[in-house]
């Protein structure tokens, strides 16, 4: 996803947002905005059920939270300087059209997805390099990934919208 993380001398790693306002789309419980400093507006979405303490950590967070699948038009109007999807669109059910609600949502679009994993519970979509860069409207990256356990084929990329 291109993003950089520096050590503040807090626990772990952070990423500087520098003011911007990031979505981050199908963030689950523990989404990387928790691992930011200097942030505009914040939000993640997910249709999840998780439990309580999920939506009030990112509450005292100062994280917006909203629990709707990406393929709902966002309910806000708010326009978003980034949006990030790490990991989500194998488990939406239409990964094309939450592809276009992101591109409404942001300016700049950042992605990193698992590819060439054919279709299995909880996974109803074999992804391909050539139609994500299609939906997100560019060129990303195609290639093997081993690091950190995790273990495929992936895309990732950066896709300005406007």
């Amino acid at each position: 996803m291109e993003l950089e993380f520096f050590d503040y001398g807090e626990p772990g790693p952070q990423i500087d947002l520098q003011g911007k306002s990031v979505v981050d789309v199908g963030g689950g419980p523990v989404s990387m905005l928790l691992k930011t400093r200097n942030p505009g507006i914040l939000c993640v979405i997910d249709p999840c059920p998780f439990p309580p303490w999920v939506a009030e950590r990112y509450r005292a967070a100062d994280i917006l939270y909203w629990r709707t699948g990406a393929e709902n038009p966002f309910p806000t109007g708010i326009t978003f300087d980034e949006a990030w999807m790490y990991n989500v669109l194998q488990h939406v059910e239409n990964p094309e059209l939450v592809c276009a609600q992101v591109r409404d949502m942001a300016d700049f679009i950042r992605v990193f997805e698992w590819i060439e994993i054919d279709p299995h519970p909880g996974h109803p979509h074999r992804l391909e390099a050539a139609q994500l860069s299609r939906w997100l409207g560019g060129h990303g990256h195609a290639g093997f990934v081993n690091e950190g356990g995790a273990i495929g084929q992936a895309f990732w990329g950066t896709f300005p919208v406007r």
